[in-house]
């Protein structure tokens, strides 16, 4: 794809915000085989959904031919970019973030090409940094930026006018991500940084930088910042970040985080943050239109997302719970297969409801009432449903799914599920 056509791609997707002088960077791309680099924050052992967009702009390069480089700063994590923070992040230790690195790593082998020609590289910028002395650093780098304009950046600016400030610390990751790019441009031949558009600061003070000390023209491109429509931080919910790794976020939590997406954004994270061609997308999208009660393009977006980060095996799985939580069929035992990690669980024995009032054992022993009265009076209240049918009685006849699966429903959201015999 010639470099014209990336840049349109790229603003097809809505992901330019600012860039270098257009024309050289055409003629950069045209060249093939350009040597890119995107920053990432290590401040925990997975990426989150906030990552995923650079991620897979990096993708999209390397799709076209070129070499993306994934910066995960193993030095300025021990900082702290202040862009976007109104407070001083914590400074990492050295072990956390060690495992942190390999964390990350983990995912970026699921999502970009490690081998091949234009094999993608994760480099770690505490090795040129580590051995670089003060005075060094004062003399090589400090001298060629301004304290001025330093602090005409925004991010900077707001800190020092707020009640906290900003550490000397968190003040020089300008000076170290400059120095990250004129180091990656010399010793990789790394020519393009990518990033948000809170990074575009940082960016130019490498471009500068390199200009001053090697002579030599580099660039940069930025995207807008994600946010819902609802003017929330995208990848946020009410109990925080949106995570990759599927032990601090359940794929069917992932999945469901995009079955919720507002029908104003959904075309926009459709486009940004999934593979798929810009009109089967646009159709998708047209389809939606017709017909915005069914959430179809919720449903491909949801599908195409998840596959991408856990599977193809995870969508089903994901889609196999939510018919079983929401309804969409009979209860089957695949379904209710899919819940186990989901909800709330309890393995029993066949014999555990063996008294006149099999439903009172069954609420007590899974917990979902705190005492047989409890249990009586929630069903004398009609508010227990034993897989989807309400329970009239304290002795009414349990009839588990597959003769293994009892899924409890106390009132609208509280759901429990008793597996019974085996694990």
């Amino acid at each position: 794809m010639h470099g014209a056509a990336v840049l349109q791609d790229l603003r097809s997707r809505g992901l330019v915000h600012d860039h270098t002088h257009e024309g050289e960077l055409v003629k950069l791309l045209d060249a093939g085989g350009t040597t890119l680099y995107h920053g990432i924050d290590p401040t925990a052992p997975s990426l989150h959904l906030g990552n995923l967009i650079g991620v897979l702009a990096m993708r999209r390069f390397q799709d076209c031919g070129h070499r993306p480089l994934a910066l995960v700063g193993g030095a300025t994590g021990m900082i702290g970019d202040p862009s976007g923070r109104s407070d001083e992040r914590n400074l990492l230790d050295a072990a956390t973030l060690q495992q942190n690195l390999d964390g990350i790593r983990g995912q970026l082998e699921g999502l970009l090409d490690f081998s091949g020609t234009n094999a993608a590289r994760m480099v770690n910028n505490h090795d040129w940094t580590s051995g670089v002395g003060l005075l060094d650093f004062l003399r090589d780098v400090g001298k060629h930026v301004t304290v001025n304009q330093m602090v005409a950046k925004d991010s900077v600016r707001s800190r020092m006018e707020g009640d906290n400030g900003i550490s000397f610390t968190e003040f020089s990751y300008m000076l170290l991500q400059a120095f990250d790019f004129w180091w990656l441009h010399e010793n990789m031949g790394c020519d393009l940084q990518i990033g948000g558009s809170d990074q575009w600061g940082n960016i130019t003070a490498g471009i500068d930088l390199t200009r001053r000390r090697s002579g030599d023209a580099i660039h940069g491109l930025t995207w807008p910042l994600m946010t819902r429509s609802d003017g929330a931080k995208f990848g946020k919910t009410a109990d925080g970040a949106v995570w990759l790794d599927p032990a601090r976020t359940l794929p069917y939590e992932f999945h469901q985080y995009f079955m919720r997406v507002d029908d104003r954004d959904v075309e926009r994270i459709l486009l940004q943050l999934t593979l798929l061609p810009i009109d089967r997308i646009a159709e998708m999208v047209r389809q939606h239109q017709l017909e915005p009660e069914k959430r179809l393009a919720q449903s491909e977006l949801a599908d195409s997302v998840t596959a991408l980060i856990h599977g193809s095996a995870e969508v089903r799985r994901s889609k196999l719970a939510a018919e079983a939580l929401f309804g969409g069929g009979d209860l089957t035992a695949e379904r209710l297969e899919a819940l186990r990690g989901i909800v709330p669980e309890t393995v029993v024995e066949s014999d555990a409801f063996g008294s006149a009032e099999p439903v009172v054992d069954l609420l007590v022993h899974s917990e979902v009432c705190s005492s047989r009265g409890d249990a009586r009076r929630t069903i004398s209240q009609g508010g227990i449903r034993i897989n989807g049918e309400r329970i009239g009685a304290a002795d009414s006849t349990l009839h588990a799914v597959d003769g293994r699966f009892l899924l409890v429903q106390r009132g609208k959201k509280q759901r429990h599920l008793v597996v019974i015999g085996r694990t």
